[in-house]
């Protein structure tokens, strides 16, 4: 029973990127101004959760700036006011998402290294590297082989050794399992329970 409890405690992010800053509020709030917080909407480094952040007083955010939101003082966010879906976005957020994922991976290059190290086929005819944008039949090949050779060291050693940039692909896959739904999720773990 422990366990499974311990299978299921939720991680919350430690840090997040603002995605958009939005001084007083969105524009459709009707309540007053001095009513009204500085809010952002931001992605989570770890868990790619978009959130709404609520700042305290006279802070401000750059976009792409990477925020403190875990427990204990944080300096600009006063508290993360819900989580968003990726048709709530605005229009600024959605065009700066894609980046601040890139921003995400290359932040946590041991993970997506080991991912990329021992990830295995999906089915009987998918690998999971085929859900890669850009990661056809013969690139996925070409990575098994290398890795089956010497485990991949660096997001480096993978171009270097494969010839293919492996950051975009894995930003734009974690877009695409936040954007539509997918039939496999294979980044963005959160979405398997929603």
């Amino acid at each position: 029973m422990r366990e499974g409890h311990e299978q299921n405690k939720r991680e919350f992010e430690d840090y997040a990127y603002v995605l958009d800053f939005l001084e007083y509020g969105y524009p459709e709030d009707t309540r007053p101004l001095h009513q009204k917080k500085p809010i952002a909407q931001a992605f989570g480094e770890k868990q790619f959760v978009m959130m709404e952040l609520t700042f305290k007083d006279n802070q401000v955010a750059d976009l792409a700036e990477k925020l403190y939101i875990g427990k204990g003082k944080r300096e600009k966010v006063e508290f993360v006011s819900k989580m968003l879906k990726y048709e709530q976005l605005t229009p600024t957020a959605k065009t700066e998402l894609l980046h601040v994922i890139k921003e995400a991976v290359k932040a946590q290059e041991e993970r997506f290294i080991e991912f990329l190290n021992n990830c295995g086929p999906i089915t009987n005819r998918m690998h999971t590297l085929q859900l890669l944008p850009g990661i056809g039949k013969t690139s996925m090949w070409k990575v098994i082989e290398e890795r089956e050779i010497k485990k991949f060291e660096s997001f480096k050693d993978f171009e270097d050794r494969v010839r293919k940039n492996i950051v975009d692909p894995l930003a734009k896959r974690i877009e695409e399992e936040l954007k539509e739904p997918q039939k496999h999720y294979v980044l963005v773990k959160w979405k398997t329970t929603h």
